[in-house]
């Protein structure tokens, strides 16, 4: 791992977000891109669903507004989001002009409707293939540009603060057949973290393994503020099979006619919510968790989507990706009825920023999911986050910019440490999974003092067993990821113990409504560690 240090930019991620900044910092200085393991692997390249944008004009926009205040669940922050729908158009056309390529009907860009929009506004690529083809289109784009230089298999370790201000980075090689973790200090003059989520802080997630929520954790550990972190959104249908990944069933299948029916073959979400299989995904995700619940603790039931009545769409070409993995278990969309459950999916919370994503640190920048504007308050509309990485972004990129930030000298540091052996990784593989039930089971869609309370005591015995393997000077892949974990789930933990009401993707069995009074409030987490809740 060979980097002349100093760059201008440095980027954490290499999804939506990342890209997008990347690609327009480039025309005013080097940047740097990190990402742990090849370019493209990314929540970004997995998102089936689609990318929201209202390209109809201002009426079209409005509704668009208006749905995604009404899915937050009264926490919306509105500027965020009439940023977000404002400018979601311009930066689709931009990223089509660069060679995307959306599904079209008779020479028109072929929309579809899902969960809470009030009309078809989604845009699709190769049916449910639309993050990994906006993220070929980015990636292609930025390797074209002789200014962005990329670090594969590598990861930000720590970040150097001098004054109050981010000034370089700590990276190590990850390569899977390293024998030693080799380590640089890289300066910049501003960061950005666009590292995605945190999904596997759950055992259940649709999140691929990167999801670890490496920036958030670093960002915290800088000082940085975190917002609305008691806000994860489980995805309601992902495939629920013995052995099987937990494969996203995209959304987009509720919004071609599929329905949800219990273990009795009976649709059962007209007790739940008027919009029945297409009301918001919390509902519908906790409306499937308690339709599933056994008799005995941790029996489950099972539920099904059914699509054997839809008729008029051709599944497996609408929907080929997904129906190629569902093959692979010997299931068809359009003959057999396909067993579901939820899955941790997305963090509406992240690292606090305005709206040009600066954070409470100067010098560090944050962008898409690993940031928090407040554009999805309590639960985020299907299909925005997509959007969100594209406007944001670019708005972070323009921040660091225009902020012009003095370079700040840093002492050129290298360094090598001595790679786990088979024995550590092993028991770190243990604690990450002793988390990661935990916060499902403590933490997860339904919540009340005593069940976060143990999660907290069970995050706190995995924080001391990582301490001891930190004190050995010794580093790896999985060790850095597991701080993360932990670091993230002690904020997720500690914000849902302190709101002490039920709103969007937050649900309190011994606090069950929602108290508009006292927490119609973001969380903010400051460095101190203490929570507030904020007017924004």
């Amino acid at each position: 791992m060979t980097f002349d240090s100093p760059v201008d930019f440095l980027v954490m991620g290499a999804g939506v977000a990342g890209l997008r900044a990347a690609i327009e910092l480039a025309d005013h200085g080097s940047v740097l891109v990190v990402t742990k393991e090849s370019l493209g692997e990314s929540n970004t390249h997995y998102a089936q669903g689609g990318i929201a944008v209202a390209m109809d004009g201002n009426t079209d926009v409005a509704l668009h507004l208006e749905d995604t205040i009404a899915a937050g669940d009264g926490l919306v922050y509105r500027p965020a989001a009439e940023v977000l729908v404002g400018e979601g158009p311009v930066r689709v056309t931009e990223l089509i002009e660069w060679g995307a390529r959306f599904d079209e009907e008779a020479g028109r860009l072929l929309r579809t409707r899902e969960g809470a929009h009030s009309t078809a506004r989604i845009l699709h690529a190769y049916g449910d293939a639309t993050g990994a083809e906006i993220s070929r289109s980015l990636v292609a784009h930025a390797r074209a540009h002789s200014r962005i230089r990329f670090a594969e298999w590598t990861m930000v370790t720590g970040l150097v603060v001098e004054d109050v201000q981010v000034v370089a980075a700590d990276l190590i090689s990850v390569k899977p057949d390293a024998q030693h973790a080799n380590s640089v200090r890289v300066s910049a003059r501003a960061m950005l973290i666009a590292s995605g989520g945190a999904g596997q802080v759950y055992s259940d997630t649709t999140n691929p393994a990167v999801a670890t929520g490496d920036g958030i954790a670093l960002a915290a550990d800088a000082g940085a503020e975190l917002a609305d972190m008691e806000f994860y959104q489980f995805h309601p249908t992902a495939i629920s099979l013995p052995k099987a990944p937990r494969f996203l069933l995209s959304e987009a299948l509720r919004g071609e006619g599929a329905y949800l029916r219990n273990e009795h073959g009976e649709r059962f979400m007209e007790k739940y919510h008027p919009l029945l299989e297409l009301a918001p995904r919390d509902v519908v995700a906790r409306a499937i968790t308690r339709e599933g619940m056994g008799d005995a603790p941790g029996q489950m039931r099972v539920v099904h989507l059914d699509m054997r009545h839809v008729r008029d769409v051709d599944l497996h070409r609408r929907f080929p990706g997904i129906s190629a993995f569902l093959a692979r278990y010997s299931l068809d969309l359009e003959k057999d009825l396909i067993p579901v459950r939820p899955a941790a999916h997305y963090l509406m919370g992240g690292v606090r920023t305005d709206l040009m994503g600066r954070t409470s640190v100067c010098g560090l920048y944050a962008a898409g999911e690993a940031a928090c504007t407040g554009v999805h308050g309590a639960n985020r509309l299907a299909s925005n986050s997509l959007l969100e990485g594209l406007v944001f972004g670019a708005r972070a990129a323009m921040a660091m910019l225009a902020d012009d930030l003095a370079r700040v000298p840093v002492e050129r540091w290298i360094g090598s440490k001595a790679a786990m052996t088979a024995s550590d990784e092993h028991c770190i593989e243990e604690i990450i999974s002793d988390l990661q039930h935990a916060m499902w089971a403590f933490a997860g869609l339904l919540r009340e003092e005593s069940t976060i309370r143990e999660g907290i005591a069970a995050q706190n015995k995995c924080e001391a067993e990582l301490r001891r393997f930190s004190e050995q000077g010794k580093t790896s892949r999985r060790l850095v990821e597991a701080r993360a974990l932990a670091r993230v789930s002690h904020a997720i933990l500690h914000a849902a113990l302190e709101r002490t009401e039920s709103r969007g993707a937050h649900f309190r069995s011994d606090f069950p409504m929602e108290d508009d009074t006292r927490y119609k409030k973001h969380s903010v987490i400051r460095s101190s560690g203490e929570i507030e809740f904020q007017e924004w």
